[in-house]
């Protein structure tokens, strides 16, 4: 049996939860993902993790925050003029928008805080500042 090595293409099904056991992901709704070590689509740490697995083979896999999303930078975290959005636009905490930056980059932020004169945005990805659990499954390995 082919063990997984950088280059291969492997199948896997994992759940992915946090520390208090909540799932953040899981592939049991869209089925399992194929992926080739080595290119990019997977955690570095992760993909060494399946290094040396087989088909079949299952592992409970650790990351820390570093090794996953990094920390929660506050640099990423910004207020604006509540006069900068549109007069007539609803702005609400939890929602996602793109906010524009100049020289033409833009990036997907959420709202934390809103009040009459500023709104608090927060640029970090969800799962930053966090340690991740994969329960894995190697299904196949080519």
């Amino acid at each position: 049996m082919t063990q997984a090595a950088a280059g291969s293409t492997v199948t896997i099904s994992y759940i992915g939860t946090l520390d208090n056991g909540r799932i953040f992901h899981s592939t049991e709704t869209q089925g399992p993902l194929t992926v080739a070590i080595g290119s990019g689509q997977l955690f570095p740490a992760l993909e060494q993790a399946i290094i040396g697995m087989r088909a079949g083979e299952v592992k409970n896999i650790e990351l820390t925050a570093a090794e996953a999303y990094g920390s929660r930078l506050q640099e990423n975290i910004i207020r604006v003029a509540r006069n900068t959005f549109p007069a007539g636009k609803e702005i609400m905490v939890g929602q996602k928008l793109s906010i524009e930056f100049k020289g033409g980059t833009s990036r997907v932020m959420v709202v934390t805080a809103v009040d009459g004169a500023e709104v608090t945005l927060d640029g970090n990805h969800p799962l930053a500042g966090l340690d991740l659990t994969f329960a894995l499954k190697v299904e196949q390995v080519e």
